[in-house]
């Protein structure tokens, strides 16, 4: 694209966004819903480390406020004329935080129902969750203010993500070399989680770095 069509191009967004503003700040309650998804992810990481395991309620309660968060934009989505990227873009963003949220709880919870005990597959696949999430909720703060710091914090995202997944081959590895077969089954659940949550954060990655793009 050349300077003078790029210009043009801005110009038509901008006498278009004065005709149909827009009417929500979707940044904002992206931004909102990002760092919830953290402190989601924080408090599995610290509800790890206390043993024995309770009941994971504040787990449950964070959960439910994202979906609540979710839901508002869903409807805010629908009233809206305008947005200021992808629709799509603003809607996966969302739903894929909300998945790293849902499967964090899950970890939680099914350990604590199963009786599974944190061993140190579980606590540093969470770590890596954690920081990986972070790196995705700084990115989302600052996707429309500093694309390049944006872009590194993608890298450092991914690079959280396979660390999930070498994690998770070795914890794996493991398992199928242990003689308690109900146990195998029971941490096997819980690996797959954590590796789900996982998977939920690469896309939440990639549909930023789409969502930046755009914003070129």
């Amino acid at each position: 694209m050349t300077e003078d069509s790029h210009h043009q191009l801005k110009l038509k967004k901008g006498i278009f966004d004065s005709i149909f503003p827009v009417e929500y700040d979707f940044e904002y309650m992206l931004a909102e819903q990002a760092r919830k998804t953290l402190e989601c992810v924080d408090t599995l990481v610290l509800w790890l480390q206390k043993i024995p395991l309770s009941e994971p309620n504040l787990l449950k309660e964070q959960e439910e406020n994202v979906d609540a968060m979710r839901y508002d934009m869903e409807e805010k989505l629908l009233d809206s004329f305008s947005t200021p990227f992808d629709r799509q873009d603003i809607y996966s963003l969302s739903r894929q935080m909300d998945y790293i949220v849902n499967y964090s709880y899950e970890v939680a919870r099914e350990m604590y129902a199963f009786g599974v005990q944190p061993d140190d597959a579980i606590r540093s696949m969470a770590d890596a969750l954690l920081k990986g999430t972070r790196c995705a909720v700084q990115g989302v703060e600052a996707m429309s203010k500093d694309k390049k710091r944006v872009e590194g914090l993608i890298r450092a995202a991914r690079k959280s993500m396979r660390m999930i997944d070498d994690l998770y081959i070795h914890c794996m590895a493991d398992l199928f070399h242990q003689d308690d077969a109900m146990e195998a089954l029971r941490k096997r659940e819980i690996y797959h989680h954590l590796r789900d949550a996982g998977r939920a954060l690469r896309m939440t990655v990639d549909i930023l770095h789409h969502a930046v793009v755009g914003l070129s």
